[in-house]
């Protein structure tokens, strides 16, 4: 496909998308954006706000094949890779693979699930594969993790450890529609809800093929050296006791790339990165004993981080 065509294809999927999301576009933008550089999205909000129905409808949208686990404390890693189970007929192991082995997997309330679960996400979502029983079976691409967690219910959660946190691309916050949109919403969901009527505008080939689209946006080198700049600048930055590591630069570079594709440009902007830097950076910055007891938000110090990073011209 010609590059004018894949950036037409982006467009596409986001707006089917949200014809069943209302009122959610900067939120569809940073999860088509992760889409689009085969990463995988941390959707932290209050129940029943669309944090499912996004993952559906993507899925819808793209072609993909989807999977849904549900999260709880009964929960086991072989749930979530697969096992081997004897087949009396055949008198041999015969492997089944579990729900990961999918395009797009719903992690619903993964914080629910003890750490020993969590982790059996950990080599599927940085080398896609999975390893059990001694043999390591590769995913089909494109592999894309949307998890989701309550950030108000902590009573028999397990919270996911920076290194897990760490894996996913973004985390976004969905926020509550307006009055309108609510309005809409409400008339939507109780007559034909829209996600019935969804139409696949992508399949998986033209879901890789907007992935390397991605990959190819021109990128000049002061803006490297201003991504550089910015995590530098969280390092040294007395209110956090871990800033931005060189693995979140590259994240937050693929990430850039991505809008600028869904943008409609075949070349990156200091504002790409800017539009991105706090959903990347947040969940990967800790939060001094100090700033913790303020109430800061990592967030806001991702945004004044921007602030004082100069801007190449």
């Amino acid at each position: 496909m010609e590059l004018a065509q894949l950036r037409e294809q982006a467009a596409a999927i986001l707006d089917e998308v949200e014809r069943a999301i209302v009122g959610k576009r900067s939120a569809l933008e940073l999860i088509l954006a992760a889409v689009l550089c085969d990463g995988h999205v941390l959707l932290e909000d209050y129940p029943g706000l669309a944090k499912t129905l996004i993952a559906r409808s993507f899925a819808q949208a793209t072609s993909l094949r989807f999977s849904r686990i549900q999260f709880t404390p009964d929960l086991m890693p072989s749930d979530v890779t697969g096992s081997s189970v004897f087949d009396q007929r055949r008198t041999e192991f015969t492997f089944l693979p579990g729900a990961i082995f999918t395009n797009l997997l719903l992690a619903d309330e993964i914080n629910r699930a003890p750490p020993k679960t969590q982790a059996a996400l950990l080599e599927a979502m940085q080398e896609r594969q999975v390893t059990t029983e001694g043999e390591t079976r590769k995913l089909e691409r494109p592999f894309i993790v949307l998890a989701t967690q309550n950030p108000i219910e902590y009573e028999g959660t397990y919270p996911l450890p920076e290194a897990q946190l760490d894996r996913f691309a973004l985390r976004v916050s969905l926020g509550y529609p307006t009055l309108q949109e609510e309005s809409r919403m409400l008339n939507e969901q109780t007559t034909e809800p829209p996600l019935d009527e969804l139409e696949p505008v992508a399949g998986a080939a033209e879901a890789l093929g907007l992935v390397e689209a991605a990959k190819s946006v021109f990128v000049e080198e002061s803006l490297n050296k201003y991504v550089v700049a910015l995590l530098r600048t969280t390092r040294s930055d007395s209110r956090l006791y871990l800033g931005a590591s060189p693995r979140s630069g590259i994240a937050l570079l693929r990430v850039a790339k991505a809008r600028a594709l869904a943008e409609r440009r075949d070349y990156l902007s200091p504002d790409d990165v800017k539009a991105v830097a706090a959903p990347v950076l947040s969940h990967r910055l800790i939060l001094g004993p100090e700033a913790r007891a303020a109430g800061l938000d990592p967030a806001e110090l991702v945004r004044e981080a921007l602030a004082r990073t100069p801007v190449p011209v």
